[in-house]
């Protein structure tokens, strides 16, 4: 009765398949055909980047051989040298650089006083005279003159015998003796050569290099490879004192073919693959609909009351594996009941299980489903959504029961902690807030310390620039004066150093949040936050004396919240001492392992004390004794300390001895203190 009744709604929609197909087809071809040229577009790009690196390298090259000739030149002229000495170094420069063709030496009316032409070609100058072609090298040893340092010209033709031409490009650099201009050095470049000397093999190679005009005009060429295609081109400006170069890069590769590579020979092949693919899954997706349909009506009911649930149910069988899922589980984890049902263990683990915790969630199953535990027992544990999210869920798992009342698995119910979790996690950020308000706060009470500590470089870092500004005008320089000045300059970088590590000192202090628990040696932790501490004592007068064991013990702890637990309680009892005499302003820092698992810090003082009324109320948060605290220093300390699993206590040693605040950390396990460097047991802090 039902396939007669299908039967012609079936014959009227074949034409509505061809067009799905025809559709489908069509993305195909669309698809890979923009697949095809935009693989094409790819490699033209890839070939134009290749040919912009190489033009860029081409450039700073050339800049770097000029700038390596311009200091060979300027060497000539050091010492002033006798004119016959200057031929020589000439000659020996014309040698080793083979893109130079010609040095002059002019004195100031530009009349030429001695030249030498390069032993590599002959003469540039013979078709016409060299005078007859100094104009652009007037323009430039003008320039230089203006410019009180080296200046390049215009490059010029210059024929040459056999009817052919040098495109040549002048430099002018101004000569001086005894500080005052005595005459100019011209220097004289083949582009042609120093295209060919400048650029490597390794850049050249397969691109047409040319200097060019700003019409297009070419100057010179050089290149190892084929002629330039005019495909892929790059051009690079090169500017120089007086005048600018304009290089051009033209790639001898062609554009690509319609099959560039191996790639998109592959994607053709696959794409005829796709085609047979496609008509296997329609066959399978309409066996699928077909199944589906069943289901859908078997599942009317039971749908019916697993929206109203807001709890998440599962259901296992006895090998673990997950039969049942309801939507509000589903919204938990953000996968569908299809993708759920059916996993069990090992490889075919439920995706909402992280892949890091697989194989301790695979025994924890087996355990639980072997029904040893009481049933209805609660736990804790960590799902992960489709996004990758991980979190916190808590599940009640009893058996499953059947009707004939035998177990035919286990049922859990699943309640989502995050928002608990956020809540948890809105308060921590809080209290991480109220730490760092406190950090700023220390750091802006040390402001004035911090201004003291620094005046002494910078005073001192003025005086010796001034003693060296005087040194310097006070006349010639002898070997006496640069020493002194030398002096000078060192004491200054050695106070300029000296501030940085005070600036720097702060800046780590208040710049560190990670929240991360690191294993460190107390020594690194104390000595982290010395450089604060001794700021105060300085001003007060203190004495700091350092005590811990041999070999250094080593505590797990969050480093940058312990380094401020150590400077609030240092800082207290600096400032407790400032009442008493000077001798006896002695702060003790001592470190001792009192076992295995813990590490003692003590921080001791030898102030008068705390007033049982003060003791009473001291870690109470916003409670102070001073006009200008904020009353959260030990607060924070013990909120800190108790984090790590420890606990901060103090104790007056006597009236007016002293008062002791006492901390504990965990200690490292013995087992991973290999290699602890091994510091001396007992270190004093100089009298400041």
């Amino acid at each position: 009765m039902m396939s007669s009744e299908l039967a012609p709604n079936v014959r009227t929609r074949p034409w509505r398949r061809l067009l799905l197909w025809g559709a489908l087809v069509t993305l195909l071809v669309v698809a890979q055909t923009a697949l095809v040229k935009l693989t094409i577009e790819y490699e033209a790009a890839r070939a134009q980047d290749r040919v912009e690196r190489a033009a860029v390298e081409a450039a700073g090259e050339v800049r770097q051989s000029l700038a390596r000739n311009l200091q060979s030149l300027q060497a000539l002229s050091w010492n002033e040298p006798a004119l016959s000495q200057w031929r020589t170094g000439a000659t020996e420069l014309l040698r080793a650089r083979r893109e130079l063709v010609r040095i002059e030496r002019r004195d100031l009316d530009f009349r030429l006083l001695s030249s030498v032409d390069s032993p590599y070609r002959a003469p540039v100058f013979t078709v016409i005279a060299r005078e007859e072609l100094r104009m652009d090298a007037d323009v430039a040893c003008a320039n230089a003159r203006r410019l009180s340092g080296p200046a390049y010209s215009r490059s010029y033709f210059v024929p040459q015998p056999g009817g052919l031409g040098l495109e040549i490009l002048d430099v002018c650099v101004p000569v001086l003796e005894q500080g005052r201009l005595a005459g100019f050095m011209v220097a004289s470049y083949a582009l042609q050569s120093l295209l060919s000397e400048a650029v490597s093999p390794e850049t050249a190679k397969g691109h047409e290099l040319t200097f060019v005009e700003g019409d297009g005009t070419r100057l010179a060429l050089a290149g190892a490879g084929p002629r330039g295609q005019g495909v892929f081109v790059a051009q690079r400006l090169i500017d120089l004192p007086g005048t600018t170069l304009q290089l051009r890069l033209d790639s001898g590769a062609g554009r690509p073919a319609l099959i560039p590579n191996l790639t998109v020979a592959l994607v053709l092949g696959l794409s005829l693959a796709l085609a047979v693919v496609v008509v296997l899954l329609a066959r399978d997706v309409r066996r699928r609909a077909r199944a589906e349909q069943d289901l859908a009506e078997a599942l009317a009911f039971r749908k019916a009351m697993e929206d109203s649930l807001v709890t998440g149910l599962r259901a296992r069988d006895l090998d673990g594996r997950i039969t049942y899922v309801n939507p509000a589980f589903c919204a938990m984890v953000g996968f569908e009941p299809h993708e759920l049902i059916g996993k069990t263990v090992g490889a075919d683990a439920p995706p909402y299980w992280p892949p890091e915790m697989v194989q301790e969630y695979t025994q924890r199953q087996q355990v639980r489903l072997s029904g040893t535990l009481p049933p209805r027992e609660g736990y804790e544990t960590t799902f992960m959504r489709r996004n990758g999210e991980r979190f916190p869920v808590m599940i009640y798992e009893a058996p499953l029961v059947d009707r004939e009342g035998r177990q035919a698995g286990w049922m859990g119910a699943v309640v989502d902690l995050s928002d608990q979790r956020r809540v948890e996690e809105l308060s921590r950020q809080q209290h991480e807030r109220l730490q760092a308000t406190a950090r700023l706060a220390t750091v802006g009470e040390m402001a004035s310390l911090l201004s003291h500590e620094l005046n002494q470089p910078l005073a001192a870092i003025s005086s010796y620039a001034t003693g060296s500004v005087n040194l310097m005008r006070s006349g010639p320089i002898d070997a006496d004066m640069q020493a002194m000045i030398l002096q000078a300059l060192q004491r200054i970088a050695e106070q300029a150093e000296r501030a940085g590590r005070v600036i720097k000192s702060v800046h780590d202090f208040v710049r560190r949040r990670e929240q991360i628990r690191e294993a460190l040696r107390v020594d690194q932790l104390i000595d982290a936050v010395m450089p604060l501490v001794r700021l105060q004592a300085r001003k007060s007068g203190t004495r700091i004396e350092l005590d811990w064991p041999s070999p250094v013990p080593r505590v797990v702890c969050d480093r940058t919240m312990v380094e401020q637990v150590l400077l609030n309680l240092t800082r207290n009892a600096i400032q407790a001492m400032e009442t008493e005499p000077l001798e006896r302003r002695v702060l003790r820092i001592q470190v001792r392992q009192t076992d295995a698992r813990w590490v003692r810090f003590s921080v001791i003082d030898q102030g008068p004390g705390i007033a049982p009324e003060v003791a009473a109320r001291l870690f109470t948060p916003f409670f102070t004794t001073r006009s200008e605290g904020m009353g959260l220093g030990l607060s924070l300390c013990r909120t800190v300390i108790e984090q790590h699993g420890g606990a901060l206590v103090f104790e007056n040693l006597g009236q007016g001895v002293g008062t002791e605040f006492r901390f504990t950390l965990p200690a490292e396990r013995a087992a991973s203190r290999r290699g602890a460097s091994v510091q001396p047991p007992y270190r004093q802090e100089p009298t400041p």
